[in-house]
């Protein structure tokens, strides 16, 4: 009986702390960082350079995206050979606001999602590797390449659901649900190899960049 007693007050006690934490956590808000915008992301990653002025959506889409910032830009070896670059970054996302997965969005503009894979990134210079989501995408004659994945608060993780349990986590240990998605296309030729090649060397290039837009 004591030992049952004991241990309905440690579950009383248990209870009673987690709720202070969460009012503590609501009345004190949203941890907020220090960060720099993403218009001034690298023009040149690697032997990739910036090729045209930054591209900006239609108010209509940017309603939709409800992003905090966003850079949407087209990147182009020495060789000719282009990639375009979206990352776009929420301050909060404890509202509902949140990112919108190629998944969901691009089925809807007519595109066709194949081939879905998961490819290791190793970012350039060092850096733990990671993994992000591959997948061929295809509207009429058009083909791209498509890898994408998640990051904010010190991970790139590839697998949506799990990068939902770790915005729940740190939404409650660091008082922060800011995070980014990030994506690369590069149009698929003749080679669907090349194509994997070039969109996993610019996401290599971009990863030791992320940190200053999208803090750990």
């Amino acid at each position: 009986m004591a030992s049952k007693g004991r241990h309905f007050w440690a579950l009383v006690a248990l209870l009673v702390a987690g709720g202070l934490l969460v009012n503590y956590w609501e009345r004190a808000g949203e941890a907020r960082v220090e960060r720099a915008a993403l218009k001034d992301f690298p023009a040149q990653v690697g032997e990739w350079r910036q090729r045209r002025p930054d591209v900006r959506f239609d108010a209509e889409t940017e309603a939709v995206l409800r992003a905090d910032d966003y850079v949407l830009r087209d990147y182009a070896l020495p060789d000719g050979r282009t990639a375009s670059l979206y990352i776009g970054y929420y301050a909060t996302q404890r509202s509902g606001v949140t990112y919108h997965s190629p998944l969901n969005c691009m089925p809807g503009s007519g595109w066709t999602l194949s081939q879905p894979a998961v490819v290791e990134i190793q970012p350039a210079g060092g850096g733990e590797p990671f993994e992000a989501n591959r997948y061929l995408i295809q509207n009429g004659v058009e083909k791209f390449l498509l890898v994408y994945w998640y990051q904010g608060r010190g991970r790139a993780v590839a697998n949506e659901y799990w990068d939902k349990v770790y915005t729940v986590w740190d939404s409650a240990r660091l008082r922060r649900s800011d995070g980014s998605m990030v994506r690369v296309l590069v149009p698929v030729g003749k080679s669907e190899a090349e194509a994997v090649a070039a969109a996993t060397d610019i996401a290599a290039r971009i990863a030791p960049e992320l940190p200053r837009f999208v803090p750990g």
